[in-house]
Formats: structure tokens, C-alpha cells, sequence
């Protein structure tokens, strides 16, 4: 426990004094450093996760939140499968869907495709890709017509407008007199989607359910069931608990399965840099260790003084404990201010700094995202407000205890 007197003498060591401005300085440095460090961390930390919310938002776009097919792949009697997993209370949506892979061609121009079967009236609740129409009319898309919606990207690709027709090529061929040809067949492009997720704006292919079929030869059969959940984030609890609703006869899969290794690479992105980062605040620390030491040595003969009338060596330590930990309070809490303001107000700081110098950040035509995204999370700023706090007091620990076991005989000597 902190006493009156120890606190009261670390408060005025704190203060700059006519002999050691030096010292004050290097205190100034220190708290300084660690302000940077705190705001630099909690910024970049929001703007981390607001990119990786942006990220995720696009590719669920797309991806359902979970699938419900069988384990050979495709979904018999699908439309009793559907009651039966509609039924779950948290299960907002769901529509069958038929998926396959293939290539598109058009003139010379043959691409790599991802091939999905929809129904159109239902896809819109469980995907927000028809809702990202940028040309064309998703009312087209009708069985019996042959009409196929592809992305952005892979419309530029094949230099393709609507009403030009695409042919697709399917692997499973098809046996006839002159051996096994491939499926191949002609359909209208009648609209384009941007997602802002190249890798489904490049290769997915939207057909009506039942020409997919027809085409990849699907009979009264589907791909699966994909599903719209009520808490994104409970997409695995979710799943368990129809997995026990079905007795295991189906394989479901959720959002977090499908894409595992893309958002493990970004929580070890986030990772590594709060190391990085933190690395400024630990620089920062170890300026404290050098300010108290620089103070001890030009306070020995205060300190012999003190421990002469009778202060215990528990006390002087705790004196120059006060003063570090101040420091490091100090620069914490400005640190944090800035930071969360920052964090808030990230994207208007960007636009202001791009217009005054005439610079673009992330150009909206070569990046996915052009703006700053940001999050505050409040628990990302406690870490690093406790980080910087425990630093700062780790780094008074040693030259405190070294002030507590001056000798003053040997600090009078020559005074």
C-alpha cells in the first residue's frame, strides 16, 4: 500500500527541477512513446477489424451461412429434408441449390467456372448476390430459358454484354455413337453481379435451378439446402443442433467450416501485428527503466537522507515506483484518447488527408475495399491499455529496487 509521503515524493521527482531537465526530458520521450504506441495500436486494431468485417460481409454475400446435403453429395427428396430443417426456429431461410464446375466460353475467350443452380424466387433469402445486380433483370432467369447471371470480373473477362450467348462446358460427359462427348450448351447472359469478392465476381455462374439441372444431370435430385441463420455467429451451435434434430443422416456445414484457413490467416495477421505494435510501448517501457535510473543516481543523496531519518527501504522503492508508474499512466491514457478517437473517426481522417494531398489510399479499381472500414471493440482497448499499464510498472520494478538498497553511508561520503 502506497503511503501519503511516498506518493507525495514521487509526484514532486515527477516534476522538473532547475538540475535535472535532462531527466525530465527523457521522461517526457518515455510518456510520449508510450502515448504513440497506444494510439497507433488501438487504431490500427479497429481498422484490422473493420477490414476483416468487411471481408467477411462479402463473402457471405455469397456463401451461405451453412449447407445441408447428403454425404454422397447430392440431396435426395430434398423438399421433406427442407421441412424438417426449416422447422429449427433459428433457421430464418433456406433454398435448394444445385452446384457444379465447369467452363465458360465465349469466341476465343474460355474461363474456369463455378456453376450454381437456383431458384431465384427463394435465393434471395439466403444470398445477397441477386441483390448486387449491377446490369440485367434477375426476373429472366426463368426455367426453360436458358438465361445465365455471372459476376463483374469474369464479364470483363470474356468482354461479354447481355443478350450475348455463353456456352458452357460441363466435365460429365455424355455418351453417344461417336464416343464420350462433353455437355456443353448455349445460354443468354441476361445480368451482371458485383459482390466486391473476386473470387465468386470472377468465376460463379447463377442458372435457373431447373436448366442446371438439365444441364449437369441432376434428375429429381439437388447439390443441397443452404440455409439463412438468425445469428451469424452462432452458425456452429446452430449446426450441432441440427445434426442431433436429423440423427446425423446429413452432412451440414456452416460459414466458419467453409471458410477456416481464410479467417485463421487473419486472426494470425491480427496477432503478429499487435506484437509488432506493442513493440513501441515495450521500446517506450524500457525508456522509463533508463529515466529512473538516471533519477536514482542523481538522488542518492536524497535517498540517504530519507533512509538516515528512518524511511524504510520498502518505501524509498515504492517512491520511484510512483514516479515510473505515472509515466507510463500518463502516456497510457492520452495514448487511449487519441486512439479511440482516431478509431472512430478513421474513414473522415483518410478523406481529409487524401484531398489535402491529392493521394488515394486504395484505389476503388485495383482494391476490393477502397474505403478505411473500422470497429472499436472495447475489449481491443482494454488489452492494450492493460498492456501498457503492466509494461510501465514491470519497467520501475529494478531501478526502484536498486534505489532501496543504496548504502547511505557510502551515498554521504563525499557529499
Amino acid at each position: 500500500m502506497i503511503k501519503a509521503l511516498e506518493l507525495n515524493i514521487g509526484l514532486r521527482y515527477t516534476r522538473a527541477k532547475r538540475r535535472d531537465h535532462f531527466i525530465s526530458f527523457i521522461s517526457l520521450v518515455s510518456m510520449l512513446g508510450i502515448a504513440l504506441g497506444v494510439w497507433a495500436l488501438i487504431t490500427v486494431l479497429s481498422v484490422m477489424n473493420g477490414f476483416h468485417n468487411d471481408l467477411r460481409d462479402r463473402i457471405l454475400a455469397v456463401a451461405s451461412h451453412a449447407t445441408v446435403s447428403e454425404y454422397s453429395g447430392v440431396l435426395r427428396d430434398w423438399p421433406s429434408v427442407d421441412e424438417k430443417i426449416s422447422a429449427h426456429p433459428e433457421v430464418m431461410a433456406s433454398a435448394p441449390y444445385i452446384l457444379g464446375q465447369g467452363m465458360v466460353t465465349r469466341s476465343k475467350q474460355v474461363h474456369g467456372a463455378l456453376i450454381r443452380g437456383i431458384e431465384p424466387g427463394r435465393e434471395a433469402g439466403v444470398s445477397k448476390v441477386l441483390s448486387n445486380m449491377i446490369r440485367g433483370n434477375v426476373d429472366a432467369l426463368k426455367p426453360g430459358n436458358f438465361s445465365i447471371i455471372i459476376g463483374k470480373a469474369l464479364a470483363q473477362q470474356l468482354g461479354a454484354q447481355l443478350g450475348d450467348k455463353l456456352t458452357l462446358v460441363a466435365p460429365k460427359g455424355r455418351v453417344t455413337p461417336a464416343g464420350l462427348l462433353p455437355r456443353m450448351k448455349r445460354f443468354t447472359l441476361i445480368g451482371v453481379f458485383e459482390v466486391g469478392a473476386y473470387q465468386y465476381d470472377s468465376a460463379l455462374v447463377l442458372l435457373n435451378i431447373e436448366d442446371a439441372a438439365l444441364f449437369l444431370g441432376f434428375k429429381d435430385s439437388v447439390s443441397g439446402i443452404r440455409l439463412n441463420l438468425s445469428d451469424t455467429f452462432e452458425a456452429p451451435r446452430i449446426r450441432h443442433e441440427l445434426m442431433a434434430q436429423t440423427a446425423g443422416d446429413y452432412y451440414i456445414r456452416d460459414w466458419t467450416q467453409d471458410n477456416v484457413s481464410f479467417f485463421s490467416a487473419l486472426k494470425v495477421e491480427k496477432r503478429v501485428m499487435f506484437i509488432i505494435l506493442a513493440l513501441i510501448i515495450m521500446v517506450a517501457a524500457f525508456n522509463i527503466v533508463s529515466t529512473l535510473v538516471m533519477l536514482v543516481t542523481d538522488k542518492q543523496s536524497d535517498i540517504a537522507i530519507l533512509r538516515t531519518l528512518g524511511m524504510a527501504p520498502g518505501s524509498v522503492m515504492r517512491i520511484f515506483m510512483v514516479q515510473g508508474t505515472i509515466i507510463g499512466v500518463i502516456g497510457t491514457l492520452i495514448g487511449a484518447l487519441f486512439g479511440v478517437v482516431t478509431a472512430i473517426n478513421v474513414a473522415d481522417i483518410v478523406a481529409v488527408i487524401e484531398q489535402a494531398f491529392n493521394v488515394e489510399f486504395f484505389p476503388g479499381d485495383v482494391y476490393v475495399i477502397s474505403g478505411f472500414p473500422s470497429e472499436m471493440r472495447f475489449s481491443d482497448v482494454m488489452s492494450v491499455i492493460f498492456m501498457s499499464l503492466g509494461l510501465s510498472f514491470l519497467a520501475t520494478i529494478y531501478p526502484s529496487w536498486r534505489a532501496s538498497r543504496l548504502d547511505p553511508a557510502e551515498a554521504l561520503r563525499y557529499e
